[in-house]
């Protein structure tokens, strides 16, 4: 079936994804910043290797294309964000060696990867899906608006550097003693996040999509329990705006649903979402499909079933036994 590298194998997604894929047949390879028994995950594949920090891209992308080579991958799963933005940088190199990065195209990327630019595209071209006004935080009126609004990277993942704004003064003091330089600020809407689960395959197209509502969430925005049903009008619009953007596999849109029952587009990421396994387990496997839009094979329909209630837990599991951990490796 040949060889997958599955990158931050600590992220949320992964254990579906290497369940999934290991009933295909296919021989995984993880990476991880962190050592092998310090993550379940990485216990999981069929291979591990400890990986240099991604935010060191010189020293990451050297590791990734070193075992690219040495080990034979032919399918790379950037798991995280900051990820696809490092392979998304990189594409040719792997073009030149025939290793099938399995993430969207560079042009939907970078769109997909500056909130902003997202907002005004859809604005543009696909206003159903009532696009927040978004500013570079140096340009919001300030004065004008109604509080609270929010700042937040204007590339940034998992709510990291998001800041509620509750009044003028407040914000003129973040403009004064913060570098805004790579904010954007939004007014902001109360209500549940909305996950809308898309997979896109290209030709001929297909675009499935499935609704979840948040229930029970993490602070840094990882589901526990959600609410997974039909929104025939939001998933149309999903998929129209999914076609424009020309996404390819798995991506996720991120939606507010506010108090009247209105949708506002929030964002959309460009890999596997933190709750995929609630889409899995409501009836569509997006794992094997997402690696189907990217080996010219046709993906599975989708027929909606029944609302349904889906809540997970975190089990404990020995990694390891009789083993020192030095002082110095620890987090603190």
């Amino acid at each position: 079936m040949g060889k997958i590298l599955i990158t931050s194998t600590g992220s949320v997604a992964c254990e579906i994804v290497i369940r999934n894929l290991k009933k295909l047949g296919y021989y995984l390879i993880g990476c991880n910043l962190y050592p092998k028994e310090w993550v379940i995950e990485s216990c999981q594949v069929d291979e591990f290797f400890q990986a240099p920090p991604v935010r060191d891209e010189d020293s990451y992308i050297e590791f990734i294309q070193k075992l690219c080579c040495s080990e034979g991958i032919n399918y790379i799963f950037p798991m995280i964000d900051y990820e696809v933005d490092v392979f998304n940088h990189h594409r040719d190199w792997f073009e030149e060696h025939g290793i099938i990065l399995c993430i969207s195209p560079k042009k939907a990327i970078d769109l997909i990867r500056d909130k902003k630019k997202l907002q005004d595209f859809a604005k543009i071209h696909c206003p159903e899906v009532n696009p927040i006004p978004t500013y570079q935080a140096n340009d919001y009126p300030y004065q004008d608006n109604t509080y609270p609004i929010v700042c937040k990277p204007y590339n940034g993942r998992s709510s990291q550097g998001l800041k509620i704004i509750n009044s003028a003064e407040e914000f003129h003091f973040f403009l004064e003693n913060e570098d805004t330089s790579g904010y954007i600020a939004e007014p902001f809407i109360n209500g549940p996040i909305v996950m809308v689960e898309t997979i896109r395959q290209e030709q001929p197209e297909k675009i499935i999509t499935l609704v979840r509502r948040e229930l029970i969430s993490t602070p840094h925005g990882c589901s526990i329990t959600v609410y997974v049903y039909e929104d025939q009008k939001l998933q149309e619009y999903t998929r129209k705006l999914a076609s424009l953007l020309g996404v390819v596999g798995d991506v996720n849109f991120e939606y507010i649903l506010d108090s009247e029952g209105k949708y506002h587009l929030v964002e959309c990421n460009p890999r596997f979402s933190a709750g995929v396994e609630f889409a899995c387990i409501s009836g569509y496997d997006c794992v094997i499909n997402h690696i189907r839009c990217f080996k010219n094979q046709q993906i599975d329909d989708y027929h909606f079933r029944n609302n349904m209630i889906i809540s997970r837990n975190y089990q404990p599991q020995i990694t390891a036994k009789n083993i020192e951990v030095p002082y110095s490796l620890t987090n603190h």
